[in-house]
């Protein structure tokens, strides 16, 4: 997106590179994937209903480890019941493309280049974190964020111990993803237009640590 670029960070920032220290957000003991259970809603312009049930399983894998960080992948599986409607016709399967996040001490950075696996194995043999763009902020540990590129509007707060993702467009497109401390991700949601097309997952409840 182009257009004007605003960000204000108030968190703290040491330019020295120390050994990673666990991400409170998004850490794992080890790279075994961990699986999680989401229970929401989607909605769409090909959907007869206002909203109808949706059901994930997201699996969590740490697919890296650096000296200063570790990068994770989230993969997303569409398992809700798909009972025929009135006409006769089942519904499709939501699909939602995996995500890859670069996590550091202080961050949780979206990875979104055209190849991801090949970026993780350039960022995996790297030293240092490599710059990140501020519109790929997705987290952090302390302090607050605000961040604007055009009309969108971005906002990252930290309330108990929850560390809420919060990006806004007047158009009605937005997104919203919630991390847990010991937990990882516990809510994601996702939405184009005057609802056009979207939907919201919370993680079911759960002791397993991701």
């Amino acid at each position: 997106m182009n257009g004007l670029r605003i960000a204000t960070m108030t968190m703290l920032m040491s330019p020295a590179v120390s050994a990673f220290g666990a991400n409170p957000f998004l850490d794992a003991l080890d790279d075994k994937p961990v699986s999680g259970k989401f229970q929401g809603t989607q909605w769409g312009d090909d959907i007869e209903e206002e909203e109808i049930p949706l059901t994930m399983q997201v699996v969590t894998t740490r697919v890296s480890k650096m000296a200063w960080g570790a990068i994770f992948k989230i993969e997303f599986s569409d398992v809700t019941s798909r009972a025929r409607n009135p006409a006769g016709v089942r519904p499709k399967l939501r699909e939602i493309r995996p995500d890859y996040f670069v996590v550091t001490d202080d961050r949780i950075v979206l990875l979104n280049e055209e190849d991801n696996d090949a970026a993780v194995k350039k960022i995996s043999a790297l030293d240092k974190p490599p710059q990140f763009e501020q519109s790929e902020i997705y987290g952090i540990t302390s302090g607050k964020f605000d961040y604007e590129e055009g009309l969108w509007k971005t906002t990252i707060r930290l309330k108990d111990n929850l560390c809420v993702y919060d990006a806004n467009h007047p158009s009605g497109h937005f997104k919203k993803i919630i991390w847990k401390k010991g937990v990882g991700l516990v809510e994601y949601a996702s939405g184009y237009g005057a609802h056009a097309d979207g939907y919201r997952l919370k993680r079911e409840t759960t002791t397993q640590k991701q």
